[in-house]
C-alpha cells in the first residue's frame, strides 16, 4: 500500500511492530516528510547487535547497524534541506557483502562488509518506528514503509496508538474552518497555527480585536509607495523595492473597520493617491456616515449618505464595504447591506494609490480641501479597531511598532507604517455585555501589560438574574420556618399525650360505698392528702 503513513505528533510517539528478521538481509524503503531537523526513523535492538535508520541533521541521513564486528554507520549529505515539508525517499540494505545508503535516488553511499568476522544480525527486541530507547523522537510523516518485502501496516497501528495519527492528512483539512477573520491555517505535526499576520486580528483564532485610542490630533499613516531611505544600505534599499509596487492601479476595494466615538465630525478613513483620485469614510456634523468617491470624470466627488442617524452616539459600530467597478456594497452594523453604484461618467480605476490616514489627514500631495476644512479638525477621538484595507491592516502594523518603540527596539527604516501623537493600544474593540457612552477624554478601556481577557464579575452577575447573597438569605429563613413548625407540632403531641383522662382530686375510697358521703370516705383514708383549694383543672 503506497499511501499507508502514519503521522508522529510528539518526539517520544512510536509504533512497534515484531521482531525484524533480517539476520543475513535486510532490505528497508520508506517515504518521509517533517519540519524537525532530526529523529530517528526506526530502530531494532539486540544484545549488543542493532539496525537504526536517523535523520541526524536537516540534510544528513544515517544508517547505522552491528552485527558484532562493531558499530558500523553510513551517511548521505542532502545538497538541499530534507525538513522542507517534502516527500523524501530512503532505501537502506545490508547484506553479507555491502551495505547501501541511498537517499531520493541521488545521494548514494556504500560499504563492503569486512571479509572476516560475524555476518548474521541477532535482534530480540520489538522493531520501533520514531522514537525508541532514549533517542531523538522523529516528529513527521512516514509512508510505504517496506521491510524485506513486507509493507507494514502503519495506519492500523496508528488508531491504537496515543500521539501517532493514522494517515498524513493535514490538521487544516478538518481544523482550518476556526481560523476566523481571513487568518490562514498553517499545518503543524502536532497541531495547527492560525497565521493572522494578513488580518485586523489577533489570537490563536483570529478572533481577538485589534484596537487602538485615538486623542485629538493623533493619526495612523501607511504609505502604500514608501519612499527610499538617502543614505540607507543596500538592503534595506531592497525591501523597499519590494514594498513600492510599480503601478498601485485598484478597480476593487475591500473596507472593514469598527469604530466609537462621541465627536463629530471625523475622519475615520482617507486613502489619497498621487492624482486627485481619493476615498473617503467621514462622520459628518450630525454624526451620520458618508462614503466619498472621487475617481475622475465628476465635477464633484460622488457621495453616499449611508444612514441619517447619529453614529457619534459612543457605541460600537462595525463597517463593511466593497467595490467592484461601478458596483458599491455597504453594511453598517448588522443592517443588510445596502448597493449604490457609481455613475457612468465617474472612472472605476482608483490611480496610483499612495497612502492611507486614520484618525486625521496629514498630506502634502493632491487633497480635496473641501474634505479637509469640514472634517479634519480637531481629527477623531475615540477608538478604532479591526481596520483592513484590501489585506492590509494599517492600525495592527501601528500599534506593534509602537509597542516595539516602548521596548526600545529599533524596526526597519523601510516600514510603511508610522503614527503622529499619542496611539493606546486598547480593547475598545471588544463590545461589552452593555455600551455606555464613552468619554472623549481618557481613554476608557485601558489595556494592562498581560493582554489578559477582563472577566466578567461571577459573583454579581448570574445567568439566571437572581442575586446569589439573596439566594442564600432566604434559604436559611426557610430553614428557620421549618424548624419553628417542627417544634410547634412536637409541643402540641407533648401536651395531649393524655388526651381523654381525667384527672380529679378524690380519694381512692370515695367510690367504695354508695351509702357515705364525700366527708367520711375522706376520713377514712389510710394516707389522708391536704387538699390544696387553690388547685384548679383547666380543659385545653
Amino acid at each position: 500500500n503506497y499511501w499507508n503513513a502514519a503521522s508522529f505528533t510528539t518526539p517520544s510517539s512510536y509504533l512497534h511492530f515484531a521482531t525484524f528478521q533480517g539476520e543475513t538481509s535486510a532490505d528497508i524503503s520508506f517515504y518521509f516528510k517533517t519540519s524537525a531537523p532530526y529523529g530517528v526513523f526506526l530502530e531494532n535492538l539486540g544484545n549488543t547487535d542493532f539496525i537504526r535508520l536517523e535523520l541526524k541533521s536537516p540534510t544528513v541521513v544515517s544508517f547505522s547497524f552491528d552485527v558484532g564486528n562493531g558499530p558500523v554507520e553510513l551517511t548521505v549529505h542532502s545538497a538541499a534541506p530534507l525538513n522542507d515539508d517534502q516527500w523524501h525517499r530512503v532505501m537502506a540494505e545490508r547484506n553479507i557483502k555491502e551495505a547501501v545508503l541511498q537517499v531520493d535516488q541521488v545521494y548514494r553511499t556504500s560499504r563492503l562488509a569486512p571479509a572476516q568476522g560475524h555476518t548474521r544480525l541477532e535482534l530480540f527486541s520489538q522493531l520501533y518506528v520514531g522514537a525508541a530507547g532514549g533517542q531523538r523522537g522523529f516528529l513527521g510523516c512516514i509512508r510505504a514503509l517496506r521491510m524485506n518485502g513486507i509493507t507494514l501496516n502503519l495506519e492500523e497501528r496508528a488508531k491504537v496508538t496515543p500521539g501517532v495519527m493514522s494517515g498524513c492528512q493535514g490538521h487544516c483539512t478538518s481544523f482550518g474552518m476556526y481560523c476566523r477573520n481571513g487568518g490562514k491555517c498553517v499545518e503543524r505535526y502536532n497541531g495547527y497555527l492560525c497565521d493572522c499576520t494578513t488580518t485586523a486580528f489577533n489570537g490563536p483564532f483570529c478572533t481577538k480585536d485589534v484596537g487602538g485610542f485615538f486623542e485629538a490630533g493623533t493619526l495612523v499613516k501607511y504609505n502604500f509607495m514608501p519612499e527610499p531611505v538617502p543614505g540607507a544600505s543596500k538592503d534595506t534599499k531592497a525591501l523597499t523595492q519590494q514594498l513600492m509596487p510599480n503601478d498601485v492601479n485598484l478597480t476593487k476595494e475591500e473596507v472593514t473597520l469598527s469604530f466609537s466615538t462621541s465627536s463629530s465630525p471625523a475622519i475615520l478613513m482617507y486613502v489619497s493617491s498621487k492624482t486627485q483620485d481619493y476615498l473617503a469614510l467621514v462622520l459628518r456634523n450630525n454624526g451620520s456616515l458618508q462614503v466619498r468617491y472621487n475617481l475622475g470624470g465628476l465635477r464633484e466627488p460622488f457621495a453616499i449618505d449611508v444612514d441619517q442617524r447619529n453614529l457619534a452616539n459612543g457605541q460600537p459600530h462595525n463597517i463593511n464595504m466593497s467595490r467592484q467597478n461601478r458596483s458599491i456594497s455597504v453594511q453598517l452594523d448588522h443592517y443588510p447591506p445596502v448597493n449604490y453604484k457609481l455613475p457612468d461618467a465617474s472612472d472605476i480605476q482608483f490611480d496610483l494609490v499612495k497612502t492611507l490616514f486614520l484618525g486625521k489627514v496629514y498630506e502634502t500631495g493632491p487633497i480635496d480641501p473641501v474634505l479637509i476644512e469640514r472634517y479634519n479638525s480637531p481629527g477623531f477621538i475615540g477608538c478604532l479597531s479591526r481596520v483592513q484595507f484590501n489585506g492590509v491592516a494599517p492600525l495592527k502594523s501601528a500599534l506593534r511598532k509602537a509597542a516595539d518603540a516602548q521596548a526600545d527596539s529599533h524596526p526597519a527604516s523601510a516600514s510603511p507604517v508610522s503614527y503622529q501623537g499619542k496611539l493606546v493600544q486598547s480593547n475598545c474593540g471588544a463590545s461589552p455585555l452593555t455600551i455606555p457612552p464613552m468619554s472623549a477624554a481618557p481613554n476608557p478601556w485601558p489595556l494592562d501589560n498581560t493582554d489578559a481577557e477582563t472577566p466578567l464579575n461571577e459573583e454579581r452577575v448570574i445567568p439566571d438574574g437572581v442575586n446569589r447573597d439573596s439566594a442564600i438569605i432566604g434559604g436559611i429563613i426557610a430553614v428557620v420556618i421549618f424548624t419553628i413548625l417542627c417544634t410547634l407540632v412536637f409541643l402540641i403531641r407533648y401536651m395531649f399525650r393524655h388526651k381523654g383522662t381525667y384527672h380529679t382530686n378524690e380519694a381512692k375510697g370515695s367510690g367504695e360505698s354508695a351509702t357515705e358521703s364525700a366527708d367520711t370516705a375522706i376520713i377514712g383514708t389510710d394516707n389522708p392528702e391536704t387538699i390544696d383549694e387553690s388547685k384548679k383543672e383547666w380543659f385545653i
